[in-house]
């Protein structure tokens, strides 16, 4: 994405989108790690620390404002409508506060739940 400003553009990569998105998810309470699912077997997989990035997908409008979508597995026995709202309004917050893009949505995808602490 390129920003314009009085003193020159500035160019931010989609990986710094992704990767802010994905950290600030994985911090979040009741949040086990993002996941990926396989195309080949359908099943969901947790992804390591390192590849939390491949969990989130972002897509830029017309105006300018971004949309980030995450799948996310959760810990069992946590609420997660609270979990998601958290989701949603910390990974608004800091993409917005560290790049100066605008974020139009977060879409939060639960796409498995597990069992407490490893």
């Amino acid at each position: 994405m390129k920003i314009q400003t009085e003193l020159g553009s500035i160019d931010i990569s989609v990986d710094v989108f992704t990767s802010i998105s994905g950290w600030v998810a994985t911090n979040c309470f009741g949040v086990k790690g993002m996941v990926a699912r396989s195309v080949s077997d359908g099943f969901v997989y947790l992804l390591k620390r390192e590849s939390v990035a491949k969990g989130v997908k972002v897509t830029f409008h017309d105006d300018g404002e971004l949309c980030v979508s995450l799948h996310i597995a959760v810990e069992h026995g946590v609420n997660i409508p609270a979990v998601c709202d958290s989701i949603r309004a910390e990974v608004r917050y800091h993409v917005e506060k560290l790049t100066g893009v605008a974020v139009s949505e977060v879409d939060v995808w639960v796409d498995s739940m597990l069992a407490g602490s490893n």
